[in-house]
């Protein structure tokens, strides 16, 4: 829809402003083969606060004398060439600009800009989503920087999202703070998740296991549910389009006070499109609700509650699965001190599956966790500690020699500001009692050359936990292996990047070493097979991304190379592009809007030996949206324009073993109506 202005609460005094004397600067499945802070005080009438939810918001900032900052997220859409973007705003932008990075809180333990996070990040905005019309929510990752994204066909089929050359299972996914993923297979439910319930997504590169435990080898995805604004509002919309594709969705919402909820729900049904060459379509069913309250205190802090759930069916190649993911997730943040910040959360998130037809199975898990963080602030200086304690259990058909497990662990992170040089350090020790102990630390380096370029430079080291699928499942020809050890890695990055009023670059490059891969391996003669330690790989890339919004244009580029090697082997990892490019474009009008994007992706093998090669492919979309009344808006996309048939992984017929590729959509439109109301 077209962009529009929105009404947000304050942000937190972690919240950071730039550059003024009083304030601080302103964050198979998977590889396996299967069937600012204002003053020192909290009384300053000008502290900034996030919302409860820790989202990072707009605001405007005044302290002291007589100084007035803006804060905004910027909106970074659509590209063209990263050599045209500076000619394209040379007579608008300036060095000396005053613009701030977006605010992201999943790179660090509290919300920091991107520049001072240290990290390569990426921030998918609200008005990103509803000007891209994503048909699912991986539409939104696909080529963006250091990614690559992979699934069994298109409406609701598996899909893994390859970070940084990370296995599918080294990526963790969040959900307002709630991990997602299944216990036994180790992969995030990502065909599952409805984009209209999304207001923002911080896409977050790099090792990251020091702050978040296991599996954050490749990085961090973080998903933001919708937010209430001030006062009440609602919305409805309708969608109809190619395979009897159907959808409502609606919503009422409000914030009054210090109080807020908000109820929405979405409803989708196609009958999708055939998964290989001569096959019959394969449907999808997703019905998606969320559910919040939040209350914020006099003194500051609040507490939260956030229900998430999405259930539906997906049907595949031999059969189909009813599947449930639900996210539960209540907080408690209150102000102790000055120079003490509390938090605590407690969540659920359950991944059900029943599968039907040739190979019939139920995989049921269950992941409860208790996390505790203390944030204490000496001056500019900040120090986060904490403890996390998560249990996982997993239940259904198949037979597992251990059903449950826990993990406990404590962290800390210090953040060290010294004038334009940032320092930050973390450190994290995990206890789990399936695989032992786990030391996971990192040190980064951040220095502000002038008022529009930041270099920085970091190494961490990460672990990825054996599943309960790789440590205990036992099935006809497989048998877990118990003393399995976790995956290690160790990530160097350099990364240099320019932010200015209107625009901004940003390049990095990164080598990532793995040792002891839990791989698949089977003895030739009986076919009796189990998951072992017993390779290594080394990962290097360079990401590079750009983007400029003006009162009319909003675009974005992003280029990414990646060498993924088994030093073993000598052979490229299963399953991932070496290069991949995404261009977004978006001509903003009065009354409506026109857009374009550009996916490409090379080449990748879909086994191990590389002796199937899947050919890269490219994509155009476009896409149109018009306020053609008050409230009212509509909408059209056609997504692979040029009717592109590919394909980025094989799947094998469940009678003869032969392969097939598994064939993503073919040209799709979508048309939808939607109408919102505030009070």
């Amino acid at each position: 829809m077209i962009a529009r202005e929105p009404q947000v609460p304050p942000a937190s005094p972690e919240t950071g402003l730039e550059k003024h004397p009083m304030l601080r600067w302103a964050t198979w499945v998977g590889d396996m083969p299967v069937p600012l802070f204002c003053c020192q005080s909290t009384a300053c009438p000008y502290s900034l606060f996030r919302n409860e939810n820790q989202i990072p918001v707009r605001v405007r900032a005044e302290c002291g004398a007589s100084s007035m900052f803006r804060i905004q997220c910027p909106v970074l859409l659509a590209g063209v060439s990263l050599a045209a973007l500076p000619l394209a705003v040379s007579a608008q932008s300036s060095p000396e600009s005053d613009a701030l990075d977006p605010i992201v809180v999943t790179a660090t333990l509290g919300p920091k800009t991107v520049g001072e996070s240290l990290s390569s990040v990426t921030v998918i905005e609200k008005e990103d989503i509803d000007r891209q019309q994503p048909a699912e929510f991986r539409d939104l990752l696909r080529a963006q920087p250091g990614i690559n994204v992979v699934s069994d066909g298109s409406y609701g089929k598996t899909t893994s999202v390859f970070l940084r050359g990370a296995g599918s299972s080294g990526t963790v996914l969040l959900l307002d703070g709630i991990r997602l993923r299944s216990a036994s297979a180790g992969i995030p439910p990502w065909q599952f998740l409805p984009p209209e319930l999304m207001e923002r997504v911080e896409l977050v590169r790099g090792a990251k296991s020091s702050l978040y435990g296991a599996d954050a080898v490749g990085g961090v995805i973080q998903a933001f549910t919708l937010e209430p604004e001030a006062g009440r509002q609602g919305w409805g919309e309708l969608k109809g389009g190619s395979h009897e594709t159907r959808e409502v969705t609606a919503g009422l919402a409000g914030r009054e006070d210090r109080s807020s909820f908000l109820a929405g729900g979405v409803y989708s049904d196609t009958d999708g499109t055939n998964l290989r060459a001569g096959g019959e379509d394969k449907g999808f069913r997703n019905a998606g609700g969320l559910a919040k309250l939040s209350h914020s205190f006099d003194q500051g802090g609040g507490a939260g509650l956030t229900v998430f759930q999405s259930e539906g069916n997906t049907e595949f190649e031999g059969g189909d699965t009813d599947f449930l993911i639900r996210a539960m997730g209540l907080h408690l943040e209150a102000v102790a001190s000055d120079y003490w910040r509390t938090r605590i959360q407690f969540s659920e998130a359950r991944d059900e599956q029943d599968t039907f037809g040739a190979n019939p199975s139920t995989f049921d898990t269950l992941s409860r966790s208790a996390r505790w963080e203390n944030t204490l602030t000496a001056g500019v200086h900040e120090l986060v500690l904490g403890t996390e304690v998560m249990l996982d259990e997993v239940d259904g058909t198949s037979n597992f020699t251990e059903d449950s497990r826990t993990n406990s662990a404590v962290f800390g992170q210090g953040r060290l500001n010294f004038d334009a040089t940032d320092l930050m350090l973390s450190l994290r020790l995990d206890d789990n009692e399936a695989y032992g102990k786990e030391e996971t630390g990192g040190v980064a380096f951040g220095h502000q050359l002038d008022r529009a370029h930041r270099f920085r430079l970091s190494y961490a080291t990460s672990f990825r936990a054996p599943t309960f699928n790789d440590l205990y499942l036992t099935v006809p020809f497989y048998t877990g292996n118990p003393d399995l050890d976790a995956e290690e890695g160790q990530m160097v990055e350099a990364g240099f990047s320019g932010r200015y009023d209107q625009w901004y670059w940003d390049i990095a490059l990164y080598q990532n070493d793995v040792k002891d891969l839990i791989t698949y391996v089977s003895d030739p003669v009986t076919f009796e097979g189990t998951m072992e330690n017993v390779e290594t790989a080394r990962i290097r890339g360079v990401e590079v991304s750009s983007g400029i919004e003006t009162a009319d244009w909003n675009l974005a580029a992003a280029v990414t190379y990646a060498d993924t090697e088994n030093r073993d082997t000598g052979e490229r990892l299963p399953r991932r592009a070496e290069k991949s490019l995404r261009l977004d474009i978006d001509r903003l009008f009065s009354q409506w809007s026109v857009g374009a994007s550009f996916i490409a992706e090379s080449d990748r093998y879909n086994d191990a030996a590389n002796t199937s090669l899947l050919p890269g492919y490219g994509t155009v979309d476009l896409r149109a949206a018009w306020n053609f009344q008050p409230g009212w808006s509509a909408s059209f996309k056609v997504d692979n324009v040029l009717d592109r048939r590919y394909a980025t992984s094989i799947g094998y017929d469940s009678a003869t073993f032969a392969p097939f590729d598994y064939l993503a959509a073919g040209r799709t439109f979508m048309a939808s109506v939607r109408y919102d109301f505030q009070q």
